[in-house]
């Protein structure tokens, strides 16, 4: 890069926050949120992460779980265990591999994803609020592609 198109301290200080920053921030204040929705069924923001994996793709290794989740194997193994025993998730042979367990959504579960269906939409265009429709959708293709070139 040139010296001329090097960006200056000056510039940065105007383009204010680096992306990861204001991405942790906004991370940081929609978990918040979630957790203060999800307080009254006693289920954290993470369990809820997990529940709504398991709603898009039911039938799921602890291990696969865990990758769409965010979290380590070890944490999920914990959250099933936990999810389980509130019969919110039920642990079943895999349809080929018996020795394996696969993760299913039961009925309790998605019942309490129902429940907060709408919470979870309101937070959702409360945290858009502010954009127009057209926006919200470069948002998020934004933060697809994002995702896309960081895996």
């Amino acid at each position: 890069m040139s010296e001329a198109a090097r960006p200056t301290a000056v510039d940065e200080a105007e383009a204010g926050p680096s992306l990861l920053y204001l991405i942790k921030r906004a991370e940081l204040v929609v978990r918040a949120r979630l957790e203060e929705m999800l307080k009254p069924a006693g289920v954290t923001a993470l369990q809820y992460t997990a529940l709504t994996v398991l709603e898009r793709h039911d039938g799921v290794s602890a291990a696969q779980l865990a990758r769409d989740s965010f979290v380590t194997a070890q944490s999920m193994a914990d959250m099933v265990r936990a999810l389980e025993s509130r019969g919110l998730v039920r642990r079943e042979p895999h349809p080929r591999n018996r020795r394996e367990k696969v993760i299913r959504l039961a009925g309790p579960g998605r019942r309490l994803l129902a429940d907060y269906a709408e919470p979870a939409r309101r937070l959702e265009e409360r945290m858009v609020g502010e954009l127009v429709p057209a926006d919200v959708e470069r948002f998020r293709d934004a933060l697809k592609s994002a995702h896309r070139s960081l895996s």
